[in-house]
């Protein structure tokens, strides 16, 4: 059908079915114009939305609101974006022509509405995605398609957490088969000593890049099988590894079913290790190359992220998994699984090392980074051992540091007042230092009025999330009523929000209880705190440290000035970033690897308040947030809690909160607290954005392993 006989209702949907939409907000703004209580209670996805209109009723909603118009616009500019030729990747990333980077990833945090995300590491591979969009750089994804996502959380009565996993059918999301270039469904198939798995593969479009989702939810599969891709990071072992083989052996295999040929292949984090040997075997079997030729080849293509610091975080299986499942692909590499087993120890010999896929993804990579600047220094210690020959900085382990996504978590408001002061179509160069220069130019006042909107928008968000749960439990009226007086609009306002792991100490604020009390009674200068987040399933310490919050929030002093809001996802996020004074962040040094919830705050006005640890280690400056402590480590770690927790008290009753209520007599602003916030926006805003992290990559990584440059195993950054 040519352009021009769309109906509007076509146009709509059109728009409804490309993720570029969500980090439009002139977008957003239509599809929350025309139903806006239905457009928040289907958690803003826009497919579930258009289908509760008939084409007539879609058409009468259009005129009573006046969209066509905007409908029109909003088409045309998707159409000049989605066909333009004048990107930063056609001038930059020229080499990687039409072999695009394949990016593989366990998570990807798009959008709410599309629950295939966890947390950080999901969130930032949905901004790489956006950012490698808007820079026109050639890049494909691949992920697994899970049916009931993480999971939805509940806090009960007591402040325990309760999870449910409410299951998502692909009808209800943007997304649709995966082609051949026949047109035929990509079906794929992995082989295991037990029998092979199925998934079909799902094409979810985000602007300029199309991601791959594989989904085992499918009739070839066995009744178990079926339920494979059901959850992120749920189930055991086993489950975890299958998963592992699918997305690494799967997704390449889906790739190369639509005839693809990635000139880089980029692993985020080690759960797509196994990725390189399917491009291995690949190569033998095309080329007629012995394992050995076949993997230099293919390793000079490849680059790998590593995420985490902490064991955990780093997959591990014994003997009997590992055989089951990489016994098949060993035999057609020729190695066998013993002989195979040895990419992924430290110590090939060692028979009871257990297999770790971070270690297969090491040996497996040309190049290799951690997400910040303290991170690679860490993981060039964690790590020595695989290059024992080289001193410990001389580990090939560089950096890049991480960043967001501008357009997807600026506020519009505030997006408003960069428009003003910022150079024309500031947001296509939003990694050049230069263009936030400007900011210096935006007036206290107008500046401070918007951070109050802001503010305000986010306190109401907080209120109606506190109300649905309140009736949910079946709360009194009265209990209800109190809701809608609770946080101050004028009080400084902390915010607290990420995954509720023990080593990132949700609750090292209320180890100085009295002090806390103190903070929160004070009438003069009152302050109040903000929490969220969501603990892992089979993570205990975690829910206990929650539930320790929530018990606090339901105390008469602090009922109403500390709250717990339930269910942590992007949209709450993306309220809280958006609206908070203070971002608070106190992990166990040096155990945050990079963290980017605070990046998404300074956008926004708001400032940090941080351990000198991941990315906050390399952006403070004395003038552009608060640090607490001074970066000091300690083996013991109640040692380094009980430390931590002095200097957190110390910088909130020595700078943050005086420097917050030091007002001028004349207009009642802070003017040095205001100062501070564009001090931090000018100086970290193109730093800590994802246009400048995916042009390190491409630079750094995508290139060179393309063939565009020479270059060694030397480390990045």
């Amino acid at each position: 059908m040519a352009k021009e006989q769309l109906s509007f209702r076509d146009r709509l949907y059109a728009l409804a079915r490309n993720y570029w939409w969500c980090w439009q907000p002139e977008v957003v703004a239509i599809f929350q114009d025309l139903s806006p209580v239905r457009w928040r209670q289907l958690d803003h996805n826009p497919i579930l939305l258009l289908d509760e209109f008939t084409p007539d009723q879609l058409e009468n909603r259009g005129r009573e609101a006046v969209l066509h118009s905007r409908v029109n616009y909003a088409y045309r500019r998707w159409q000049e974006y989605m066909n333009s030729k004048h990107t930063w990747g056609d001038t930059h990333a020229g080499v990687l022509g039409h072999n695009p980077v394949a990016y593989y990833s366990a998570e990807f945090g798009i959008h709410e509405s599309l629950p295939n995300y966890s947390g950080g590491l999901g969130v930032l591979a949905g901004d790489h995605l956006k950012s490698a969009s808007d820079l026109g750089v050639p890049l494909v994804a691949v992920g697994l398609f899970y049916q009931e996502g993480y999971f939805s959380q509940l806090i009960d009565e007591t402040g325990w957490q309760r999870e449910i996993y409410p299951y998502v059918h692909n009808t209800r999301l943007a997304v649709k088969p995966a082609v051949t270039a026949t047109g035929e469904k990509v079906i794929v198939q992995v082989e295991t000593r037990g029998g092979p798995i199925y998934a079909q593969a799902w094409q979810a479009d985000v602007g300029r890049i199309k991601l791959f989702l594989l989904d085992c939810d499918i009739e070839q599969n066995s009744p178990e099988d079926r339920k494979l891709t059901a959850r992120l990071y749920g189930g055991d072992q086993r489950i975890r590894i299958r998963q592992e083989l699918l997305l690494g052996i799967g997704g390449t295999r889906a790739l190369t079913a639509m005839g693809y040929q990635p000139s880089a292949i980029h692993m985020n984090e080690g759960h797509s290790a196994f990725a390189p040997l399917e491009y291995i075997r690949m190569r033998m079997g095309e080329d007629g190359l012995s394992f050995d030729e076949a993997m230099r080849k293919v390793i000079w293509h490849c680059c790998f992220t590593t995420h985490t610091p902490v064991p955990a975080g780093h997959d591990r299986f014994d003997w009997n998994l590992y055989e089951e499942h990489l016994g098949p692909i060993a035999d057609q590499l020729g190695l066998g699984a013993v002989g195979l087993v040895g990419l992924g120890r430290v110590d090939p010999s060692n028979q009871h090392e257990p297999f770790c896929m971070t270690v297969l993804a090491f040996k497996c990579s040309r190049r290799a980074n951690a997400v910040s600047n303290l991170h690679g220094v860490v993981s060039r210690r964690m790590w020595t051992s695989l290059w024992p020959w080289r001193s410990e900085e001389e580990v090939p382990i560089g950096h890049i540091t991480n960043g967001v996504h501008v357009s997807s978590w600026l506020a519009p408001q505030m997006r408003s007042l960069y428009d003003r002061h910022l150079p024309l179509e500031w947001y296509l160069q939003s990694g050049q230092p230069d263009v936030w220069a400007g900011f210096d130019d935006v007036t206290p006042g107008e500046l401070w009025e918007t951070h109050q909107s802001l503010k305000n928008r986010m306190i109401n968000f907080a209120r109606a999330r506190m109300q649905r749960r309140a009736e949910r439990i079946g709360s009194s009226a009265e209990e209800i009523a109190e809701i809608q007086t609770c946080l101050d609009p004028e009080a400084l306002t902390i915010g607290f929000a990420r995954r509720f792991a023990p080593y990132k100490r949700a609750d090292l604020v209320l180890r100085d209880i009295e002090f806390l009390g103190q903070i929160i009674a004070d009438s003069a200068r009152p302050v109040q705190f903000i929490f969220a987040g969501k603990s892992h399933p089979a993570d205990d310490n975690g829910k206990a440290i929650l539930q320790k919050i929530f018990r606090l929030t339901q105390e008469p002093g602090f009922k109403g000035k500390i709250i717990l809001l339930e269910d942590y996802d992007i949209n709450l996020a993306r309220h809280l970033v958006q609206g908070v004074d203070v971002w608070l962040n106190n992990p166990r040094r040096p155990l945050e690897a990079s963290g980017t919830s605070g990046q998404k705050v300074v956008l926004n006005g708001g400032l940090n308040c941080s351990i000198l640890d991941g990315w906050w280690a390399e952006a403070f400056d004395g003038q552009n947030g608060f640090a607490i402590g001074s970066g000091r480590s300690h083996v013991d770690q109640d040692l380094q809690d009980d430390r931590d927790a002095k200097a957190l008290t110390r910088v909130l009753m020595d700078e943050v909160i005086p420097l917050f209520y030091d007002r001028d007599e004349d207009d009642g602003l802070p003017d040095a607290w205001i100062a501070r916030m564009k001090r931090s926006v000018r100086t970290l805003g193109w730093r800590f954005n994802a246009d400048r992290m995916v042009m390190d990559y491409v630079q750094k990584a995508y290139i060179p392993a393309a063939g565009g440059l020479s270059c060694d195993m030397g480390r990045l950054g």
